[in-house]
């Protein structure tokens, strides 16, 4: 699976096909992640993720993808578009937005909307030594591997756990469901949802 134009004209023309859903809830504070399409260096098309520093105040060491709340006066694709140059230098203009994946609200307080974001070939990610303690190239074409995504049952909840294995290591929801809807959406054209999938108990606070 390579980043080319055949693959953005894919990635654009199902996310244009969607009907996204918005989580209109006034408590939720509002967060954007950019889902970022790049080249791996063996040519591989990929998505960007960072592992966040453990001496981050919320939620650290956790997997994540490139994101964080809004600013006074942003929307979602200025939030994402800015995050993604902050956290792994990886500057990008709203022309390069392919699309929006539904809101997911978070146990944390946050309804985080996933921004699609064309990175395309030959691009240095940088991590943000402050935030950011790594940053991967995961293969999209991954995503289909037996066993993605896992559901698992928690006493605390009456709503499955949603996690994807990747880079060896189960990543859970919300991570976990905006690259699953990722791939359900963006790759496959499927009208899949992911809002009802709930987090492990690390992921609350």
């Amino acid at each position: 699976l390579r980043a080319d134009e055949s693959l953005r004209e894919r990635i654009s023309a199902n996310l244009r096909a969607h009907r996204r859903r918005t989580v209109e809830d006034t408590k939720l504070r509002p967060a954007a992640v950019a889902m970022t399409i790049v080249e791996s260096a063996d040519g591989e098309a990929s998505f960007v993720i960072t592992r966040r520093k453990a001496s981050l105040r919320r939620h650290s060491g956790q997997w994540a993808l490139p994101g964080g709340r809004l600013d006074e006066g942003e929307d979602a694709v200025t939030a994402a578009l800015r995050e993604l140059d902050e956290e792994v230098t990886l500057r990008r203009g709203k022309d390069s937005v392919l699309g929006i994946l539904d809101d997911y609200p978070t146990r944390s307080g946050f309804r985080i909307t996933p921004v699609v974001v064309w990175g395309g070939p030959g691009v240095e990610l940088v991590p943000d030594p402050e935030e950011v303690a790594e940053v991967h190239r995961v293969p999209i074409a991954g995503l289909d591997a037996p066993g993605i995504p896992k559901l698992f049952d928690l006493e605390a909840s009456d709503r499955p756990v949603l996690s994807v294995r990747i880079l060896g290591q189960d990543i859970f929801a919300p991570t976990a469901a905006v690259i699953f809807q990722f791939r359900e959406v963006a790759m496959h054209g499927r009208d899949t949802r992911v809002a009802h999938y709930d987090q492990p108990p690390f992921a609350w606070k």
